[in-house]
This record gives C-alpha cells, structure tokens and sequence, in this order.
C-alpha cells in the first residue's frame, strides 16, 4: 500500500477538480437556467454518474490517504490512513469479471467502420407513425420522407445493444444483427461509437477502484465522441453550431469513417488501461468456489 501524505495528494484532488469543472461547467450553467441541450445532456441522463461523482477525486486501490476524513465515510474505504479495502474488492468481484469479459471481447476484434451512424437514423424511422415521435425535439435535415429513404437504402449492421433497442418498430427487423441486453462480449466492437462512449460508463463503475485520472480521460472521449454521434444524426443542429456530417452522401460516409477511425484508435488504450485495471483487481481476490 502506499501513503501519500495530505501535502501530496490534496494537490492532485485539486487539479481533478478543477478539470472537471473545466468538462462539466457549461452543463451545470444549462441546468441551472434549465435548457436542454440534445447532445451533451446525453452523457449526464443516459449515464448516471452526477457531475459531483465526477469531480470527486479517487486515488484507486493501492493507495492509502493520510489525513483524509472526507474520504472515509465514502464506499469502499477503510482503515486510517484510509483507503480502498480489500473487501470491497472482493465484493465487486461480479462486477470485475463481467467487464473484463466485455472489455477482452471487444478489444479483441477489428474496428468495423462501415456502419456510418445509422442507428440514430434507425431511431427515427417512420417516427411520424409512432407514439412520442423523434426522441429529439430537433426538426430532421431530410424531413422524415427523406431521412425514411435514407435507412431503407442502407445497410445498416448495429452492434451495440443499447443503441438498437431504441430503433422504432419498423427499423428493428432492418438490422441485421439482433445484439440482445446479456449478450454484449459477442457483438461488441472497438469501432462502434457507442462502445467507445460506454468506456466512460465501465470507468466510473469501477469507482473508487480505479484512478479517477483514468474516469476523467474516459468522460472526454465519450463527450468527444458524442459530439460526432449527433452531427452525423438525420437531427438538424447547425443553430447549436454543429455542422452536419451528411452520411447520406459519398464525401459524409468517409468523412465519419475518418472520424470514427480516429475514435477508435484513441479509445484503445483506454480500453486497454480499463482491462489492465480490471486484471489487476481480480488479482486480489480468490476465485468463486
């Protein structure tokens, strides 16, 4: 276990938070003065973890903390100096295998890049026939014929369960992969937006086990990556200052190729940093009998 004494780590709880008011400002201003916003509310409705989860700071297993009260009372923590215990570890054992599964499988296939954000297209199929229509109250580029035509004139091959379960009625039987909610590891794929986006998801579950450097990383490229998740929806967002990557042409097919090739590479150390921690934690505790 290593002691980091007041002096050392309060400095580093300090720069955290202040990176994350840095991510999360412009949100709690919006929140505050309640306006919606359609594509960065999406990482605090969607994802769970409050903003305050996030400025938290965390040193992760394997460090103790002198002088530390307001992380005593926290989950997971023990002992004085304080720090993450064994037993909590041990209790997330589940948890721990259940996402080092997924973050193997998905790490362990090719990046499929040819999929070009249809699935928030699929969720908008046919929306005039459907209770609630669009799930944005943002008017579509194409209008809805238009937008119709472009899912029924496209492949569309979505991997991430929790993308097609929101395709309406009439696009689901269009997919041709039918991922279901416990069937992740076997679908799952690096290139997928959604997959690089949950990263953030798996970091701050494995909360206050891992660094909370490694969460903050996590929650950049999921804000960076939903950024191009909307551009490249059938919503027409320019008046937010969101120019649209139009998928429905040759020149926006490789232009989010480009981009999602990217998000794929930066988002692969991270996944491999999260697998990393993941084995380094289940190496603590003794297998299930």
């Amino acid at each position: 276990m290593h002691v980091l004494s007041a002096a050392e780590w309060r400095p580093l709880a300090e720069a955290h938070a202040a990176r994350v008011d840095d991510l999360v400002g412009p949100h709690l201003a919006r929140r505050a003065g309640q306006v919606r916003h359609p594509v960065h509310d999406f990482l605090f409705t969607y994802y769970s973890q409050r903003p305050a989860q996030l400025r938290r700071w965390h040193p992760g297993h394997g460090v103790a903390l002198e002088d530390a009260t307001e992380h005593a009372g926290l989950k997971g923590y023990g002992g004085d100096p304080v720090a993450v215990t064994e037993a909590y570890v041990a209790s997330q054992r589940p948890l721990l295998d259940q996402l080092h599964t997924l973050l193997a499988a998905t790490a362990a296939r090719a990046p499929q890049l040819g999929c070009f954000g249809l699935h928030e297209w699929a969720m908008v199929h046919r929306a005039d026939r459907v209770p609630g229509g669009t799930r944005h109250d943002r008017p579509l580029r194409l209008g809805q014929e238009g937008t119709d035509a472009v899912v029924e004139s496209h492949r569309i091959a979505c991997s991430h369960f929790d993308a097609y379960r929101f395709f309406t009625p009439s696009a689901r039987p269009l997919n041709q992969l039918r991922p279901g909610r416990d069937d992740r590891p076997a679908f799952e794929q690096p290139g997928c937006l959604h997959a690089g986006m949950d990263l953030y998801k798996h970091a701050f579950r494995l909360t206050p086990m891992i660094p909370s450097e490694l969460v903050a990383d996590c929650f950049e490229l999921a804000r960076d990556i939903r950024v191009l998740d909307m551009r490249a929806a059938p919503y027409d967002l320019t008046d937010l200052g969101y120019s649209p990557v139009r998928i429905e042409t040759a020149e926006g097919k490789r232009e989010y190729v480009e981009a999602q090739r990217a998000f794929a590479e930066r988002g692969a150390p991270l996944r491999a940093r999260l697998l990393a921690e993941c084995e380094r934690l289940l190496a603590l505790v003794p297998e299930p009998v």
